[in-house]
C-alpha cells in the first residue's frame, strides 16, 4: 500500500492501488486483521475514485457547444 493519503491521490493512483487491494483480498493469503485493514483502505479508495469521476463528469457536462456542435468553452460547474 502507498503512504499517500487517499484524499491526495489522483484517480489513476487510487484505481491502481484499489486493484492491488482487491488482488490481495482475492488471493486469500492475508490474515484476518490485515484483510480488515485492506478492506477499509479499499473502501476509501473506491470512494476517492467515485469522487474524481463525478468531478470529471461535471466538467464534461459544463462544456458548451456552438451552433456547429464544436466546443466553445465551459460554463461554471456551480451553475449546473
Amino acid at each position: 500500500m502507498s503512504d499517500t493519503p487517499v484524499n491526495e491521490m489522483s484517480f489513476e493512483q487510487a484505481m491502481g492501488e484499489l486493484e492491488a487491494v482487491v488482488g490481495q483480498l482475492e488471493s486469500g493469503d492475508v490474515e484476518l486483521e490485515a484483510s480488515i485493514k485492506l478492506y477499509e483502505r479499499g473502501a476509501a479508495l473506491k470512494k476517492r475514485c467515485e469522487e474524481k469521476l463525478k468531478d470529471a463528469e461535471e466538467k464534461v457536462a459544463a462544456i458548451t457547444l456552438d451552433e456547429a456542435g464544436e466546443a466553445k468553452g465551459t460554463t461554471p460547474v456551480e451553475g449546473l
